[in-house]
Order: structure tokens, then C-alpha cells, then sequence
């Protein structure tokens, strides 16, 4: 093998797909050269599509202090129904806190490498090649109170309540009021774009509503719109504890648990995922779970949700598994992902990751 010219291995190699690419890789330091190399690379820039995985992000308690486990990016392959794993050691910093990923990119919180020092950095890596950069600093409080929005590796948006700070390609971060009625739930940045839900009822009821933003308004006005029609009627009563989804293109999708009356503390029958359509503002039944599948959420008080695209997955205290619906093919489906790494309390949260060797930091 060491005797062929590099150009005919490249050759050889790039005709198998990105899955056999990676393990090949982790044959040998050898293979691991030749198939991260940028002339290698270059080559299998427009033949191999990302692979579009799910990747967990770690407990809350290993964001805290080191963990060994933590130095890993765990990632399930809903193709192959397989786990996965990416060594996240060539990173600089003490407990990586993978928190989004977008194009191939991986957005992570990480420690100094120095114990006296409390700072946090927001650092983006593509765990595939090892390559990694440290965004401007930033205080450790955005890292407790901020959501993390990536829409391209030049559009990062870390959201609070009361704040927002921008990044987009220059060398510092730029901050801005956000002014919205209440701590914002699962945020998405979609397009140019920011999509919440917000919290506009007493504090005896919740009464969620969805309130958008364009990036060009936040920077200037820091108007929040209010996102209703008359026809939408009773769409954010029906659900229990409704999150965002991104959806793919401009869709949106809203997850929660579908209630069975109008009552303070209804119970819910199933889970229901809508899809919004942001051009026509109009919304559909994406899915619902079904019922054998619900019963094992019924019993925990909350659950999580996390995806993207086709795909949202699912988690409650004391299940151990995840529940995944799955819409890439013609038909959806809802199936249990088993085996779980490292779920903590029950509780798995994460996001899309579409793994690919050709995304630079």
C-alpha cells in the first residue's frame, strides 16, 4: 500500500462512501494522513454527500466540571441505527459543551485550560478533521443563560432574554437589547430570521405565542413581531409545553404535549408535531406519536426535544431510550433508539450534526 503514488490512493479511496471513508481513517495514523489531506479532500468535495446524524449534547453536570466522558461527541446514525463516536481531545479546553452544529461545524462551550481562570469559550471545530477556532471571548454568563444559534459558520447568535450578541465573520461580537416579554424558549434562527416562543400569560397560566425578529431589525430597532393569524384560532392552547423545531427549508415545526381539554392542568393524549409553512402562515399536522409509543412518556412531568429537517427525537426521565420520528422517506415512521450513551437523568438533549470532511472552521 505504501508503495502506490498518493494520487492513485486518493483515487481508490474517494470512490467509497463518507461512513467507509471515516473508518478507514481510524485504521492507522497512515490512513488517517491520506484521507484528511486537502488534495483528498478536494476531491471528495462534490462526491460525498454529509451524513446527517443526531448528536447528543452532554448532561447538564458535565458542563460544569471535567468529565472524561465529556471529551467525546456521541452521534446516532438513524441509516445504519447505530452510535457513534468523535474524540474531541485536539480541543485546547477542559469539559467541551457541544451545544449546536451547522454545515458541518460543531459549536461547543469550552473551559480555559488554566483552573484559576472561570472563562468560557465558544469555539467551532469539525470533529472529522480536528480543526478547530476559538470565537472572541466572551463572559462566562452567556454560556449559562444563552441559547446558541448557528445558521452558517459567519451567522452566530447567543440569545438571552434581556440580550443578544451577533457574530458574523469580523472579530467581535456585537450586542444588542432583545427586549422580549419573557425568557425565550427554544429559539431557532432561520434564514435572516430569529423564531421564539415566549410566555405572555399569568403566572397562574401560560399562554405561549410565537414572536419573530429579522437579524437587520435586532441590530437597529430590536422590534419583536408577534407571529398570529385569526385563522391559526387555538393553536398554542392545544399543545402543553410547546418547543420550535427547525424544519427544512422555511419551515417551521412546534412539538408539545396535545392536550385533552381546555382545562388548567389538562392531561395530554399524545405528542403532536406542526409544521408551519412561513410563506403562507399556515399550519399542518406534521405527526403524532402513537399511542403504545406515548405511554412511556405519560408518566414523566417533562420532556425533551431536540432535531431538525424530517427528524425530531424524544426524551423523558427514567425511559433510556429515545423515541425518533422519522419523515426522510416517503412515509414517516416512529421507532426507539436504544442504548443510549451517558443519558444522565433521562433527560438527552442535542441537535442535527451533518458530518462531513470538506467544512473548514
Amino acid at each position: 500500500m505504501d508503495a502506490l503514488p498518493q494520487d492513485t490512493l486518493h483515487q481508490i479511496f474517494s470512490s467509497l462512501p463518507l461512513r467507509q471513508i471515516m473508518i478507514c481513517r481510524s485504521l492507522s495514523k497512515f490512513f488517517n494522513q491520506l484521507l484528511t489531506s486537502p488534495s483528498f479532500v478536494h476531491i471528495i468535495s462534490t462526491q460525498s454527500p454529509p451524513l446527517n446524524l443526531l448528536a447528543l449534547r452532554p448532561p447538564h453536570h458535565h458542563h460544569q466540571r471535567h468529565v472524561s466522558s465529556s471529551s467525546c461527541l456521541h452521534v446516532f446514525d438513524p441509516d445504519l441505527n447505530q452510535w457513534l463516536r468523535f474524540a474531541l481531545d485536539f480541543l485546547p479546553f477542559r469539559s467541551p459543551h457541544p451545544v449546536a452544529s451547522s454545515l458541518g461545524l460543531v459549536y461547543l462551550w469550552g473551559d480555559s485550560p488554566d483552573p484559576p481562570e472561570s472563562t468560557k469559550s465558544l469555539v467551532v471545530c469539525n470533529p472529522l478533521t480536528r480543526q478547530f477556532r476559538v470565537l472572541p471571548q466572551l463572559g462566562s454568563a452567556w454560556s449559562r443563560h444563552g441559547s446558541v444559534l448557528v445558521d452558517s459558520q459567519t451567522r452566530v447568535m447567543v440569545l438571552t432574554e434581556l440580550a443578544a450578541l451577533y457574530f458574523s465573520g469580523s472579530n467581535q461580537w456585537l450586542k444588542f437589547s432583545s427586549n422580549l416579554p419573557s425568557k425565550p424558549r427554544s429559539p431557532i434562527l432561520v434564514f435572516d430570521s430569529v423564531y421564539a416562543l415566549c410566555d405572555v400569560g399569568s403566572p397562574w397560566r401560560s399562554e405561549w405565542k410565537l414572536f419573530h425578529c429579522t437579524i437587520s431589525k435586532l441590530k437597529t430597532s430590536q422590534t419583536w413581531t408577534r407571529l398570529e393569524k385569526h385563522e391559526w384560532g387555538d393553536v398554542f392552547d392545544i399543545l402543553k409545553r410547546p418547543r420550535l423545531v427547525r424544519g427544512n427549508g422555511n419551515k417551521v415545526l412546534m412539538v408539545g404535549g396535545l392536550k385533552s381539554s381546555f382545562s388548567l392542568n389538562a392531561s395530554c393524549s399524545t405528542i403532536l408535531i406542526l409544521k408551519l409553512d412561513l410563506d403562507s402562515l399556515e399550519w399542518d399536522e406534521a405527526g403524532r406519536m402513537p399511542v403504545e409509543m406515548f405511554k412511556c412518556f405519560q408518566e414523566s412531568s417533562k420532556f425533551k426535544v431536540f432535531g431538525g429537517g424530517d427528524r425530531v427525537c424524544f426524551s423523558a426521565k427514567r425511559i433510556g431510550r429515545l423515541a425518533l420520528w422519522d419523515r426522510c422517506s416517503e412515509k414517516a415512521e416512529w421507532r426507539w433508539i436504544d442504548g443510549v450513551p451517558g443519558s444522565g437523568d433521562g433527560l438527552s438533549r442535542g441537535f442535527v450534526f451533518e458530518a462531513t470532511l470538506t467544512a473548514f472552521p
